[in-house]
């Protein structure tokens, strides 16, 4: 039966992100349309509606997440569905940068899909193989980016506006296949009164705080996942200004990194995570993680990030899951949508100024009034961000060693 429901739940949070791939290598060229061609122009616009998109997140993550631990997580995901089909439908039809402001804005209030989806794993998952289970989702969300930029390229090669109307109507979908297939997970003893201190971003970050090492985890995460979201943002931009790719070129290398997730989240942390424990798979994977930065932002042919992508397997690909197993340990059953509603708030609130400052980055350093082009520049700033995490990785590991960590 566990193994059922977490199917499911996994086929929801699949087609939520086949959507969100098929239009991730498009957005920047409609921007860049709108710029009237400006890379540097797009390159700032893009960062800031990915910053709206992160606020709108961090103020409602929290309230979905309470709201998920008092209702149910069943008919939260569901509403997340039908905000998502709603902004891909304005982002098909928009006429100005205004309304396409508007629908990121309601993507990111909707947006609580996938943290309510992991509290359907927790849910659902014994503590001690969550690890495994957030990996899946990983994994989801990498066969996700697999399909959906191909697919969404050579929509976007007929039609810039045509990968939106097709995620819209792939969220439809979604929610017609929620609605009747994905029962529910929490279970009435489990569940908790709603507290409106507890449902913004600062009661849920209070709150969560009683738990032992629940900081410091969050600390490891957030950095992290600063990180990391360098080349998130700004993928599409460089690969164009550097290696002249294309939607085409782009969706290749994206289903190339999916398909690492894949096999990382969804195989490799299922055998590395039981083998060497969740403590030594956050140590390597934030080193792996500085060194693959450095090169992704040295090497200076197209073909030459292809040899570089492989060892992401072993970087913040293993290391996310496993701080997310821990932290979901630490908590009890009845605030799982709690916890993880606040972990992407605080995600989130580095996210208002990670796609600013990454694209900024990048967009400076190309720019005519740079001292010289250093179009990898982010690339090396997200290597000390990771460093910084792992600095914080080892200063926890060292007290995790003498304290119990489940509460």
């Amino acid at each position: 039966m566990r193994n059922l429901r977490l199917i499911v739940v996994l086929a929801v949070v699949y087609i939520d992100m086949l959507g969100i791939g098929l239009a991730f290598p498009i957005l920047p060229r409609l921007l860049q349309q709108m710029e009237h061609g400006s890379i540097a122009g797009a390159s700032y616009l893009f960062g800031l509606l990915a910053s709206l998109f992160a606020l709108a997140q961090f103020v409602f993550a929290p309230l979905f997440g309470a709201l998920s631990d008092r209702f149910g997580r069943r008919p939260l995901i569901l509403v997340s569905l039908v905000g998502s089909a709603l902004s891909y439908f304005l982002m098909a039809a928009v006429p100005d940068l205004g309304v396409l402001a508007v629908a990121r804005l309601i993507a990111g209030v909707m947006g609580g899909s996938f943290a309510t989806a992991a509290a359907y794993v927790a849910d659902i998952t014994p503590p001690e193989k969550r690890a495994e289970s957030f990996g899946l989702i990983g994994a989801i969300f990498g066969l996700g980016f697999i399909t959906g930029p191909l697919i969404g390229g050579v929509l976007g090669d007929i039609d810039l506006r045509l990968p939106f109307l097709a995620a819209g109507l792939l969220c439809v979908a979604n929610l017609a296949f929620g609605f009747f297939a994905l029962p529910e997970s929490l279970q009435a003893e489990n569940r908790k009164a709603f507290a409106w201190r507890n449902a913004n971003p600062f009661g849920a970050f209070l709150e969560i705080g009683r738990y032992n090492s629940i900081y410091a985890l969050l600390g490891i995460f957030v950095l992290a996942t600063f990180a990391n979201r360098a080349s998130e943002v700004i993928w599409v931009l460089y690969t164009a200004y550097r290696f002249g790719w294309g939607p085409q070129e782009v969706g290749v290398s994206l289903a190339v990194m999916g398909a690492i997730f894949v096999i990382g989240q969804g195989w490799f942390t299922r055998v590395l995570i039981p083998r060497i424990g969740e403590r030594n798979a956050i140590l390597i994977g934030l080193s792996v993680s500085v060194a693959v930065s450095i090169l992704y932002g040295a090497v200076d042919k197209g073909w030459q990030m292809y040899l570089v992508m492989p060892f992401a397997i072993t970087g913040w690909t293993v290391a996310q899951p496993a701080v997310q197993g821990l932290m979901s340990r630490a908590v009890p059953a009845n605030e799982q949508g709690l916890l993880q509603g606040a972990v992407a708030s605080i995600t989130n609130l580095s996210s208002i100024a990670g796609p600013l400052v990454w694209t900024g980055i990048f967009g400076y350093w190309v720019s005519a009034s740079a001292p010289y082009q250093l179009p990898g520049a982010a690339f090396y700033v997200s290597a000390v961000i990771f460093l910084l995490a792992l600095f914080l990785a080892l200063l926890w590991s060292r007290r995790a060693a003498s304290q119990p960590l489940v509460a």
